[in-house]
């Protein structure tokens, strides 16, 4: 991604934020679970180029989208990667630099926060602990485990549910990630995007994002002003 200069200015009321790729270093440990997993299949292991291209989307749909796999058979992989995952592969990650700080800011601003992954919920609750960062979260939203809610925009849809149950203010609400599927599920729920350069996003995903930005120095002026 290019070094767009952030030019947004406003005041935002509510900010999500995508995990993996924006909030957390966690290819190490998803794609080596995921080489495991071909490996298991007796399958050609994919490059690790290849391999990142997993991290973000809904593995369900990559695996059918990547692998060529039926739905029968990605399911079977999707069950044997995700016992790869919660054994091996959760906390071999990392939390970006600069984000604690960031997030402690806009808590501090009485900003409400919610997480929305493609990621399992019970799985991305269980990381955002282990790493302390539950604490910052109004609402964590991800997949459910039998992947009927995956898709971002779905996810995008639960968090914004929540959020409304609890009376958060909406008006001006902002989506934090790193790939494409972040812009385009926020856009199907009405919300802007802004996209941070140090996930596993390519050039192209930027298309739609109001701002790139690619320090989190530059998030937090964005987003607090």
């Amino acid at each position: 991604m290019t070094n767009t200069t952030p030019t947004v200015t406003r005041t935002w009321t509510c900010v999500l934020f995508d995990l993996d790729g924006t909030l957390t270093d966690s290819a190490p440990g998803i794609t080596a679970s995921l080489a495991s997993t071909f490996e298991t299949l007796g399958l050609p292991v994919p490059s690790p180029a290849q391999l990142v291209e997993y991290v973000g989307p809904p593995l369900l749909d990559s695996l059918q989208e990547f692998a060529g796999m039926t739905e029968e058979e990605s399911r079977k992989a999707l069950t044997i990667y995700r016992a790869s995952y919660h054994e091996h592969g959760a906390f071999d990650s990392a939390v970006f630099p600069g984000i604690r700080g960031l997030l402690q800011r806009l808590k501090d601003a009485g900003i409400p926060l919610a997480v929305a992954t493609s990621k399992p919920e019970l799985q991305a609750k269980r990381i955002l602990e282990h790493f302390d960062l539950a604490q910052y979260f109004d609402v964590i939203t991800g997949a459910t485990e039998d992947e009927s809610r995956s898709a971002k925009a779905d996810v995008v849809a639960e968090a914004v549910r929540r959020l409304t149950e609890q009376g958060v203010d909406l008006t001006q609400t902002v989506m934090v990630g790193d790939r494409a599927f972040d812009v385009e599920g926020a856009a199907e729920n009405g919300l802007p995007t802004i996209l941070v350069e140090w996930g596993y996003g390519s050039p192209a995903e930027a298309a739609g994002a109001i701002a790139i930005v690619h320090s989190t120095d530059q998030l937090s002026s964005l987003l607090l002003g």
